[in-house]
This record gives structure tokens, sequence and C-alpha cells, in this order.
């Protein structure tokens, strides 16, 4: 599936429907029309979504109800967060008839643990507000990414997000210690438990992690928290060629293995977009086809560490060039440049093109890239394309976009061939096209390849025990049948 066209649904239902719904979370807290229209059209415009109503609940007593309330009308549920997704996981496309469940009242920090390392919290906390909370304690809440501000841990636990900082602390998954969840009939599975070691059997909060709100909607949880690293410093550094990208990841874990926090493989084709539209000066003099942006954080001084990694590397010939960030200002420009170079704002026609996450071992990084440059510039040599990503995980965002109006016919006509060429490229490297931000329904009939039938089975049999009749968020993670 590709881009969805349907219009706004109007109500299916009466208004008695709607008033039971508003008798469970309140009147203000039932939107319908215009007012819910915004959770119905995803961040990249591209996927538009049908729900008679968008339900906006305060704590788990008020989802479970919802849910309960939904089951004996046979409704289907689409749980939302901060809607930042990029997969189309949040716009639900069905006929039948569907609300949206929107957590953004949810948003209560319950407990900072500083003795125990751990945080607790409402599944519509944004990560901005656990960071800072986490910072106010003396502690970190590691998972970091541009859309901080408005992406919730909701959903930040289920699409199993990664972001910048995972080299050093590893994706959402990593993170968790326990959940609650509301599950399809409106059972409370409450799994809050704080524990860093059970071996009681199966470990049921890994079902909900990366899940896309299939198997229950996740409601609160409790995650750990690690030494904050007070003395933090980054620098953008000119690789002599992409083929050296591992040998300065490898120099980068050497000289300061435990200080290395993020390293992301940056193109100039993106650096340049970003400081054109943004009026930011490029912050380079020597320019190079690729840079690695790194940050060093510990909670000793870091800054003899870095300048051994870029002088090192230097040394050997793998970084012909770089700057480090000397203040706050000049750390903020560089992660600015890097939160921008995503093409949602730097490109008019971004819906129509590609926008990439996909994973491969981290040593195949450089190949996969090549593979996916040689393929667009075969099928579509005047389109934009180039990569960025977090080279701890193999994460790597390609993008490949028409640049001009003129170009979005001929881009289109091709597109589903770039598409499948691509996706047989990242198979071949044993990839995945979902490292980050879920299957949504973008990606559902393409990943089919990636898994064996025996393992879609699995996965199937699992939704099929705790949804049954396929209510919550239909068509969303399993290829179609």
């Amino acid at each position: 599936m590709t881009e969805i066209d349907n219009t706004l649904r109007s109500s299916p239902i009466s208004d008695k429907a709607l008033g039971e719904l508003a008798s469970i979370v309140g009147p203000t807290n039932v939107l319908t029309g215009d007012d819910a229209a915004p959770a119905l059209i995803d961040t990249r415009t591209k996927f538009r979504g049908q729900s008679f109503a968008v339900i906006r609940p305060a704590n788990t007593h008020e989802v479970a109800a919802v849910v309960a309330w939904c089951a004996a009308k046979d409704i289907c549920i689409v749980t939302q967060g901060g809607n930042t997704g990029l997969s189309g996981g949040g716009q639900f496309d069905d006929a039948r008839p569907s609300i949206v469940v929107l957590l953004s009242r949810m948003n209560q920090i319950e407990e900072v643990d500083a003795e125990g390392w751990t945080m607790t919290v409402q599944a519509g906390v944004t990560i901005e507000a656990m960071q800072e909370a986490a910072a106010a304690a003396n502690r970190k809440f590691a998972p970091d990414w541009g859309a901080r501000g408005s992406a919730t841990i909701g959903g930040g636990i289920a699409t199993d997000a990664g972001g910048n900082n995972v080299v050093r602390y590893g994706n959402m998954r990593d993170q968790l210690l326990g959940l609650e969840a509301v599950l399809p009939d409106g059972q409370v599975w409450n799994g809050l438990r704080a524990l860093r070691k059970d071996s009681s059997g199966y470990d049921m909060k890994h079902l909900f992690i990366g899940s896309e709100g299939t198997l229950g909607i996740i409601t609160r949880a409790v995650v750990k928290l690690h030494p904050a690293t007070p003395h933090e410093q980054s620098a953008l550094a000119a690789l002599r060629h992409l083929d050296d990208l591992m040998d300065v990841f490898a120099l980068a874990n050497d000289v300061a293995p435990d200080s290395i926090t993020a390293f992301e493989l940056m193109a100039e084709t993106g650096i340049a977009r970003v400081c054109e539209v943004f009026d930011i000066t490029h912050p380079m003099d020597d320019r190079a086809e690729f840079y690695v942006l790194v940050k060093f954080a510990n909670t000793q001084p870091v800054t003899d560490q870095l300048a051994q990694f870029l002088s090192t590397g230097a040394e050997r010939g793998f970084i012909t060039d770089a700057i480090v960030a000397s203040s706050a200002e000049q750390e903020q420009r560089l992660w600015k440049i890097r939160e921008e170079i995503p093409p949602m704002s730097l490109y008019p026609h971004q819906a129509k093109g590609l926008k990439m996450d996909t994973a491969v071992p981290i040593a195949k990084m450089g190949e996969y890239h090549d593979a996916v440059r040689a393929i667009a510039d075969e099928l579509v040599p005047d389109a934009v394309a180039y990569g960025f990503g977090h080279v701890g995980d193999g994460n790597l965002h390609m993008m490949v976009l028409p640049l001009h109006d003129e170009d979005v016919d001929d881009f289109l006509a091709v597109r589903d061939e770039l598409i499948r060429r691509i996706d047989e490229a990242t198979f071949a490297l044993n990839g995945t096209l979902s490292a980050e931000h879920g299957l949504g329904r973008e990606l559902t009939e393409r990943v089919r390849p990636q898994k064996s039938d025996v393992e879609w089975t699995m996965m199937r049999t699992i939704k099929a025990a705790f949804d049954p009749d396929d209510r919550l968020n239909p068509g969303a993670l399993l290829p179609p049948l």
C-alpha cells in the first residue's frame, strides 16, 4: 500500500453513541469533524485516514472503558501519541467504523526514582519531557531524536524507536523494564515491574514493544535511567571515502568506548540542502561527499578523547577535515543540521518520493548506500538521492526524491520498479525495511519477503490470540493474507 486518498468520514454512528463515549472521557475529549482532522493525516502529509471520532482519555481507567465500549460495538481502534510516525501506522483506512484513541492527555511523569535508576510515566509523555525530568534528578533518559518535543514514549515503545544514541544505549527495547497495557477486550495488564532480572516465564512486555498498537494500548511504562553525562561535545568530520566508514567507527570505539554516544552518517547533498533552506552557514570549508557527526559524552571531560579520535583519523587518512563544537551554540547548530536532514521540510515533493528506514549489518552500510544510489542513478538519474543514519545500529535512511514539478510524473512512472529493486538490494544484504519507524501501512506488502512463512504465521498466531476480531490497528504491521 502506498498513498491513501480517503476523505474524512462523517460519523456513521448516532449522537447517542458519541454521548456514551463523552460520558467516559468528557464531552470536550470526543473530537469530530474539523477538530478530529489533524489526527487523521500523518506528519509527511502522505497518509490520510478516516475515523468517526478522536477520543482523548486521561488515564488507564478511561482507556479501558473506551476499549471495552468499542469491543461491545465492534468498532476498531487506532492508537496515536504525537502523530510523528512516518509509515502510516496511525492513520486508519479500512471501511469498518473506527476511532482514534489519542493519548496526549496521559502526560504525567508519575515517579523519578533516582536511587532505583527508573522513571514511571504515562504513555503520552514526550521524550523531551522525560529527558528534562531525568536531568533534574541528575540522571539521563537516553533515547533521543529530532521529534523529541512531540513524540511520546508510548509511540516510541510501539515502534521500538532508535534515534541518535543507539551506539551507547541501544533501541527503545533496551530501555524498558515494565509496561502496562489495555488489551482488546478492555482488560488491563499491569506489568509495571522495575526488575532488572526476572526469569519467571515469558517476558510479555516484549510482545508489545514494536507491536504498533496491534496487540493492546500501551498506557504506562517503567524505563531505565542512566548516569548523567554533563560533559558532551560533538564534531563533524569529513570522510576521505565512504569505504572508510567502518574504520572510523572502529577508531571512535577504540579511543573512547565509554564516551562515544552518537555516530551519524550524513551526505553533503543533505547538509547543503539544509543549509540552503534554513539559511545556515555550511560548517565545513572543504567539502566532502560524506561526513560523520559524532558525540562524545561522559561524567568526565571528553575534549582530549575527541581530539585524539580526530587526530588519529587524520593521521591514518580516514578524516580529511573536521570542525569541533566549542560552544553550546555550535553544538546546537551541528545537531540542527542533522535533525533537519530528513526531506519533510526540504523538498516540496517529498511525499511522492521514497524515504527509507532500512537497516543492514553495520559492515554493509557503505555497500548498501552505493547499491541504492546505483539503482536510483539507473532508473531516475535526475532525482535527488542521498542517505543519512545511525551507524551504531546499521540504520540508513536513504532518500530518493523528485526535485522539481516537472520531474514528478517521470518519477512516479518508475517508482514501483525503484521500490522493488531497492527492496531486493535490502534483502540481499539480510537487511530490514523497518529499523525504527515501524511498518505501519506503507510497508506491510513490501516486507513480506523479509520473513519466512513460518515467522509470519507465528506473528499472526500471536495477533489472533490477543485480538481475534482484528480491531486494534487492523491493516498495520502484518502483510495482508
